[in-house]
């Protein structure tokens, strides 16, 4: 990404300098919010599955709650004096990431793979508010404020992924494509039924049981 310019003016408190840097840590984190709205959309639009009513409805207050983000971080960069950059070109250009990969697939495959989409752009929020407490406290809180929402999203992301035991069915997947194959290959295993086995044949008998003989009621200790 290129650096932003050095802004004529910026919130008072803060040099001009200072307020580029800042710009420059907002500027990456509203092209990565702008993705996230998108490849949330786009996983709306390609869920399939039995899951497919509960993920499709799940993302839409996400991807709403996301484009809050995107504007504010868009405009606390116009209040330091910056320019937000909110065009698709510009984002492609100077992102540090690749397109989401999976197309239409089983829902549970897809959240394989956003949990992965998840876990970048939070680790990413979090290194920003580290840098960004150092000079302006007024942007760590911004951020912060981003990551309760963003946390608890992976979190409704990962209890469709999580067994019993704590366990998350995409464990160990370095790439989205794998993370969505490791999911849906784990939910796949669930719906398997059972082998049937054959019962083995009622024995014959060669005579009807004799009926029981009638006792009188006793108690009985033990």
């Amino acid at each position: 990404m290129s650096p932003a310019r050095t802004p004529r003016y910026t919130v008072p408190g803060l040099g001009v300098d200072e307020g580029r840097q800042v710009i420059d840590l907002l500027t990456l984190r509203l092209h990565a919010l702008n993705d996230l709205a998108l490849t949330l959309k786009h996983i709306h639009w390609n869920v399939v599955g039995p899951h497919f009513i509960a993920v499709h409805e799940m993302l839409d207050p996400q991807t709403a709650a996301v484009r809050d983000m995107a504007d504010a971080a868009a405009e606390r960069i116009s209040a330091l004096g910056g320019e937000p950059q909110g065009t698709p070109g510009v984002l492609v250009k100077e992102r540090t990431w690749d397109d989401y990969s999976v197309g239409r697939a089983d829902a549970i495959a897809h959240l394989g793979a956003l949990d992965l989409v998840y876990t970048g752009i939070i680790e990413d929020h979090r290194a920003a508010v580290g840098k960004a407490g150092e000079i302006d406290p007024v942007t760590e809180d911004l951020l912060i404020e981003h990551l309760r929402g963003l946390e608890q999203f992976q979190w409704f992301v990962r209890a469709h992924l999580e067994s019993s035991s704590g366990t998350l069915s995409n464990a160990g997947a370095e790439t989205e494509e794998a993370a969505a194959a490791a999911a849906q290959k784990r939910t796949a295993a669930k719906r398997t039924p059972a082998k049937e086995t054959a019962l083995p044949a009622p024995a014959k008998t060669a005579a009807k049981k004799a009926p029981a003989k009638k006792t009188a009621n006793r108690r009985t200790t033990r």
